[in-house]
């Protein structure tokens, strides 16, 4: 490693001293069995990238199920969850977890028109997306999306933090 690098530990220990909002990506694997499957995970490196034309971006591990998933299906949701949803959060982050799709059937959602992914229910925000680019960057990958669905059915909620290490609320 160079000399005038950052090691893993003191770069995780700085980021984690920025807040970040909190996400749940989906998307929908229609390959998957008769009826295709929904896939899902926590995010926290989702930001917006342009309003014209509208694009975000979002990281996902590479190598992981969603990265691959994402590499097949150009469709996929993010809704940005809100401070009753520290338990979806939770599941969706943990490692080894129950199947994605007993996951989705514990969670109120509902299917996106756009993209065909669970949005769910009592996030602050939704928004569907069709993928853009995809770059690899580091152990992780990318991608940004032309924004197909922007939503608010929660705007009076607050939003789910992650801060240094854990899930927070404002207040």
């Amino acid at each position: 490693m160079d000399a005038l690098e950052a090691t893993p530990d003191e770069f995780r220990a700085a980021l984690s001293r920025l807040a970040a909002g909190v996400v749940l990506l989906a998307a929908h694997d229609p390959e998957d069995g008769p009826h295709g499957s929904d896939v899902g995970m926590t995010a926290t490196a989702f930001l917006s990238v342009s309003l014209e034309p509208p694009l975000v971006l979002v990281s996902v591990r590479e190598d992981s199920r969603m990265d691959e998933l994402l590499g097949r299906v150009d469709r996929w949701a993010v809704s940005v969850l809100d401070d009753g949803h520290r338990h979806v959060a939770s599941r969706f982050a943990m490692k080894g977890r129950l199947s994605d799709r007993l996951l989705f059937a514990d969670t109120a959602h509902r299917r996106g028109e756009a993209s065909g992914a669970p949005l769910i229910e009592g996030a602050l925000a939704t928004v569907e997306c069709a993928t853009e680019q995809r770059i690899a960057a580091g152990d992780h990958t990318l991608l940004i999306g032309r924004v197909l669905s922007a939503r608010v059915p929660s705007p009076d909620a607050r939003p789910l933090l992650y801060f240094r290490g854990g899930y927070r609320t404002l207040g």
